[in-house]
């Protein structure tokens, strides 16, 4: 396999292992809805939530230009 489908994979798998972390912090929003640190935490998935988009969007872009550079 070359080098832009080893990026793909890799960059796929490193966004599905970022989502266990923001689970548990979605998790300590829901127990403690009054904390300070709730709205720390809170506007850091809001920022997850930003990046996985642009993550998905670029996984896209990353599948589609290898299945062109090889097939295309």
């Amino acid at each position: 396999m070359d080098l832009l489908l080893w990026i793909t994979i890799g960059f796929i798998i490193i966004g599905f292992s970022m989502k266990k972390g923001m689970e548990s912090k979605l998790a300590f929003i829901k127990a403690n809805t009054e904390d300070e640190e709730s709205s720390t935490k809170a506007k850091s998935i809001i920022w997850w939530i930003v990046s996985v988009t642009a993550w998905g969007i670029v996984s896209m872009i990353l599948i589609v230009w290898w299945f062109h550079y090889h097939f295309g």
